[in-house]
């Protein structure tokens, strides 16, 4: 499975450079300084006057043979490796950088900041400077902001940019016990908070017991907490060891935290202030935490805050508007170059809400965004490289992982007629073999793409998808598809070429999607397609909130969203599109009704068919097995079998390529050949590396 994903990999790589190869390319220049806070300020040389380390890169190792892991190391171990002591560099202008932090104290020297044992990371092609503001864009305050978050976010762990390895992040290793009931991960010794606070194994313990298992925070316990009957433990051992510890093994959940937009520690120091000054845990975890995702609004939404909850991450939030927000370097961030200098090397960070897709590629062919991934299609290809050399920016294609798109239907609608349309299998099977997905491929993807029908597991991360599986019914066979429909007794009444319900009154799909999640072409063309065998739909663009909100209620009739949460290293823990309602939140599922009837023993809902109950069982031994398995691939296989042969969910086009857009002033973007959520977006490439030569 690893060769295989790297040789799609690979091949995408190939495209770009054709691709890049037919089109006029810029010669990159550094753009004007417009501003004092985008000027680049060269690192200062003392750190290399004082120590004798070399300065290493990928691109020029110097001689210094890699360790463990190619692009980082553990202080001691670069040391060891390279035959020096390492002195440490701040950025000059961290202080006043500091001081637009909400009531942050006054600052230490870099090496009290910095922990005893901080990450070494070595730069993709050079040792940055100092200084700049990273323009991103995003549709809304919870929408389309995961690329950005992603640059500044951090975890216990991540994967590396082969998207197989996976490395220590904040922790800086990690054992398991012979059975992966229990895994204890080790801590850097030192390691503050944003605010200066000490951050200990306690800050961990905290999060799971104070927070997550708290009704009056959680109202129901999360799913990923959960197995079997039981919920995970978490235990400090001391204040730099935590033990997770599970009812079950789990073999998966070092890849969760290597993926997850979830982390799984919150500064409890910040909580027992406010707690002492009278508010109750849950009306704080309200105003500063709300839950896991920490792109949610804040009290600097409001024009000002006390204080803002502290951070691990490379930037802190210090402004926030309902047209965007802005951050600053983070000035206890615990990662150093080789050169010793503190990262990040960029300032700030702007986010700027633009919902219109016209827009935000105005935006982006003007030159003014360094980074986007999320919300950008295939389709808008030719427009942004007809425009590199005007913008100054590049526009490569990647591989893209979790970038199917799929339709559903829901299968416990309140409208009970249409609850029995949908299903009938018949109809399913009918409204697939309608779909012209070559054409697709053709207008929609530019023929960078392959027609497939969807799977809960992404098809080039396991080895368990077979042929079969992705073909399943994607032959374009109008004449199949109305002889099913016929069957089914879904007949045209009036003669207007439409088909009308069984019990006479017209029959109409409401087709509501959202720009981000995929192409709004595709579904014209998909309306075509259902109306040519006489199935009505009605088409029409929401807000991705719009669309959430009417899903998640069960008051959809079809969904359609990018088909991600489906990588191996997702479903291995985090069950969401394997299991009812196959989907979450942010991807709503297709069958909450079924939810419903499982929560509540069956005394409300809709009680599931045989095949989507024995998921239940199938899914919970799946997950107990290391994925690659002789026992994963058996039970993967079973589960993909259930899911293809009911067709839950109805799949068009896979191995997806998908635009990446960086300013040619970004430095350091490194190897971005994969383009997914489930791997987090930027998160593997270290963007804390990232620097503007502007």
């Amino acid at each position: 499975m690893r060769n295989k994903f790297k040789i799609i990999i690979l091949l995408g790589l190939v495209f770009s450079v054709i691709v890049g190869a037919c089109s006029a390319q810029s010669e990159v220049t550094p753009a004007e300084t417009t501003s004092v806070s985008d000027a680049a300020i060269e690192v200062p040389s003392v750190a290399n006057e004082i120590s004798e380390c070399v300065a290493i890169t990928i691109a020029d190792r110097q001689g210094v043979e890699a360790g463990e892991y190619e692009r980082i190391y553990e202080l001691a171990d670069y040391e060891k490796a390279a035959g020096c002591e390492l002195s440490f560099s701040e950025n000059p202008a961290i202080t006043d950088l500091n001081s637009r932090i909400t009531n942050n104290p006054e600052l230490p020297p870099v090496d009290e900041r910095l922990p005893e044992e901080p990450l070494v990371v070595v730069p993709y092609n050079e040792i940055g400077q100092y200084g700049g503001e990273l323009h991103a864009l995003s549709n809304a305050t919870e929408a389309g902001t995961s690329d950005f978050l992603s640059v500044r976010h951090v975890n216990l762990v991540r994967y590396s940019d082969d998207f197989v390895t996976i490395e220590p992040n904040i922790a800086k290793g990690w054992e398991w016990n012979d059975d992966f009931t229990e895994i204890t991960f080790f801590l850097r010794k030192g390691h503050k908070w944003s605010d200066g606070a000490p951050f200990t194994a306690a800050d961990v313990e905290f999060w799971m017991n104070e927070l997550v298992l708290n009704p009056d925070v959680y109202a129901e316990t999360p799913s990923w907490v959960v197995f079997g009957d039981s919920t995970m433990k978490v235990e400090a051992v001391d204040d730099y060891t935590v033990k997770f510890i599970f009812p079950v093994p789990t073999p998966g959940i070092i890849s969760f935290f290597a993926t997850t937009y979830i982390q799984p520690w919150q500064p409890k120091h910040f909580f027992d202030k406010k707690v002492a000054e009278g508010m109750t845990l849950a009306e704080v975890a309200d105003l500063y935490y709300n839950t896991d995702w920490t792109d949610t609004p804040s009290p600097l939404l409001g024009g000002e805050a006390d204080d803002v909850l502290p951070t691990l991450e490379s930037h802190i939030l210090v402004e926030e508007t309902t047209e965007g927000r802005r951050l600053v370097a983070n000035p206890y961030f615990f990662m150093v170059d080789t050169a010793g200098n503190q990262l990040p090397y960029i300032n700030e960070q702007e986010e700027l809400y633009v919902p219109e897709s016209e827009v935000r590629n105005l935006k982006i062919t003007n030159g003014e965004v360094d980074y986007k991934v999320q919300s950008i299609d295939i389709i808008d290809y030719p427009l942004y490289k007809e425009n590199e050399e005007q913008g100054n920016y590049s526009a490569d294609l990647g591989f893209g992982v979790g970038e199917t798109i799929f339709y559903g239907f829901n299968l416990t609608h309140p409208d009970e007629e249409l609850r029995k349309i949908f299903n009938d299998l018949r109809f399913r099977q009918a409204m697939s073999l309608a779909i012209n997905r070559d054409e697709i491929v053709e207008l929609v993807y530019l023929g960078q793409a392959k027609p497939i029908q969807a799977t809960p597991a992404d098809p080039n991360t396991v080895d368990f998808v077979t042929e079969a599986h992705k073909t399943a019914f994607i032959e374009y066979n109008p004449d199949k598809a109305n002889q099913l429909l016929d069957e089914m007794g879904l007949e045209d009444i009036d003669g207007d070429g439409l088909r009308e319900r069984l019990g006479g009154e017209k029959l109409t799909l409401d087709l509501q999607f959202a720009n981000q999640g995929g192409p709004g072409a595709t579904h014209e063309l998909v309306k075509s397609y259902w109306e040519a065998v006489g199935i009505s739909t009605r088409v029409k663009e929401v807000t991705s909130d719009e669309y959430r909100e009417r899903a998640t209620t069960n008051n959809a009739d079809v969904l359609t969203w990018k088909f991600d949460g489906t990588a191996g290293s997702i479903i291995v823990m985090n069950t969401e599109m394997l299991l009812p309602p196959f989907g979450e939140p942010f991807n709503p599922g297709v069958a909450y009704g079924w939810v419903e009837w499982k929560n509540s023993n069956g005394a409300s809902g809709v009680e599931p068919p045989a095949d989507a109950i024995e998921l239940y069982d199938t899914v919970a031994e799946f997950l107990q097995y290391p994925l690659g398995s002789n026992e994963s691939n058996t039970l993967g296989a079973k589960i993909v079998d259930t899911h293809v042969n009911n067709l839950w969910k109805i799949g068009i086009a896979g191995d997806v390529q998908t635009p990446i857009i960086h300013h040619n002033t970004l430095k350091n973007f490194g190897p971005y050949t994969v383009v997914s959520y489930d791997y987090y977006r930027s998160y593997p490439m270290i963007p804390a590396q990232w620097w503007l030569d502007r």
